[in-house]
């Protein structure tokens, strides 16, 4: 398992993000908000977490949904997953969205998103002036769905 050093600032009033067991990949975030915050159907919000960071150069911070809040109650991430950058200082919020049919309210102090530490790979850019330039594969240029159900 790979270190990763991070300084992190709570202004939120809630507890430190934490590991919650041993094989835990990421930390939660929690809404730091001082009153309820209704989600509506179809509707993005973005959701402060009081939680500033500077990350180890070389690392990313990624913001991920929570598997029970999607699964139990349709909140998601818009963006999928967000990147928080080793040089970015500033708060990190948590853009969600409601998927279901029926409101969700946020609580304040509510667990969110996770925060997942990884590393980057800095590729060594190397231009080709045409695609067949590019080495051949079984794939080739098959687009989505292209390898099969299985």
């Amino acid at each position: 398992m790979e270190e990763c050093s991070v300084k992190i600032y709570n202004g939120s009033g809630y507890p430190d993000p934490k590991f919650e067991s041993a094989g835990a990949s990421g930390v939660d975030l929690r809404a730091a908000i001082d009153k309820s915050v209704t989600l509506w159907p179809g509707v993005v919000c973005t959701i402060p977490t009081g939680i500033r960071c500077e990350i180890q150069e070389g690392f990313e911070g990624q913001v991920r949904a929570r598997s029970g809040l999607a699964l139990k109650h349709g909140i998601s991430l818009v963006n999928g997953v967000g990147t928080i950058d080793a040089d970015y200082r500033g708060e990190i919020s948590v853009i969600l969205i409601n998927l279901k049919k029926s409101c969700y309210t946020v609580k304040p102090g509510e667990r969110i998103a996770q925060l997942v530490f990884a590393p980057i790979a800095r590729p060594v850019f190397t231009k080709v002036s045409s695609p067949e330039e590019l080495e051949e594969t079984d794939r080739g240029a098959g687009g989505f769905g292209h390898s099969g159900k299985n």
